[in-house]
């Protein structure tokens, strides 16, 4: 085997909650991670005599700034060999979006990587890997529905299928990560996740509903986010929340909604993606 190609789904938040602050600098959070299979980043690897990227995003350089590349680099440390690829990557997901699509590309390289060059390296081992790029990279390891808890590596698999239509806003607002953590206040308060979740799908009606702890910060200093949200619910969305810390707003609606339609609700510049109910790549 030569060549590879893999979607790297993006992913939403079913709540976020900052738990507590660790010795070690990061936080501790809890959170339900739920994979978007129809919004996705495509990568390709093909075996190469050097190593080269390259990219449909000016923003993603060939430089150890990237998270594939750094995902490269580990997966050279790990294994003692010098990995020669050509990568190439097809950027959908928006980046700093709070929709994992960097996280999404890196765990896609160290699967890939793994494969094409056969280092046989164990599931679990890449886990610990990812975690060396970022809290949600193990996360998209496998790309199931999850509880993510201590930075997010944590993960309990749940049965979980949204069958509504996911509509996912993104202002092209890049929210700082670490601004957002330096100004939330950990609580100990988590949400009970059994509580919504019955027979595989998800229920939300008539009982408290997860938060996401990021949103007062990030509502206050970006109010034109919050304005996102409102306008997902006055469309009728059933449920609607920013992902992760932001700038990406999602809200579900249970019957098919008409994508022009919402479009003249935001700005020209806005991404708006309607993703139809899907269990999964084909």
């Amino acid at each position: 085997m030569n060549y590879i190609e893999l979607k790297a789904p993006a992913k939403i938040n079913i709540g976020l909650y900052i738990t507590s602050k660790r010795e070690d600098g990061y936080h501790n959070l809890y959170t339900l991670f739920y994979p978007v299979y129809g919004l996705f980043d495509t990568l390709k690897f093909r075996l190469s005599e050097t190593q080269s990227f390259s990219s449909n995003s000016p923003e993603i350089a060939f430089d150890e700034n990237n998270l594939i590349i750094k995902a490269l680099r580990i997966l050279e440390n790990e294994s003692g060999k010098t990995l020669n690829v050509d990568i190439s990557c097809d950027k959908n997901i928006p980046l700093g979006a709070g929709l994992g699509g960097g996280s999404s590309d890196a765990a896609a390289t160290l699967l890939a990587l793994n494969e094409i060059y056969r280092l046989r390296i164990p599931l679990e081992r890449l886990k610990e890997l990812a975690l060396l790029l970022g809290s949600d990279v193990p996360f998209f390891i496998r790309a199931k529905p999850a509880i993510g808890e201590s930075r997010g590596e944590k993960l309990t698999e749940v049965d979980l299928f949204i069958d509504s239509y996911l509509v996912i806003v993104n202002p092209g607002i890049h929210i700082s990560t670490g601004e957002a953590f330096k100004n939330i206040k950990p609580k100990a308060t988590i949400f009970d996740y059994t509580r919504i979740l019955s027979d595989g799908k998800l229920n939300l009606a008539n009982q408290p509903t997860p938060v996401n702890d990021f949103e007062d910060f990030v509502f206050k200093t970006h109010p034109e986010i919050a304005i996102i949200k409102h306008k997902l619910y006055k469309s009728g969305a059933c449920f609607s929340q920013m992902s992760g810390s932001g700038s990406s707003v999602y809200g579900l609606f249970k019957d098919k909604i008409n994508e022009e339609s919402l479009r003249l609700l935001f700005p020209a510049n806005y991404l708006v993606k309607v993703v139809p109910p899907a269990p999964g790549f084909h």
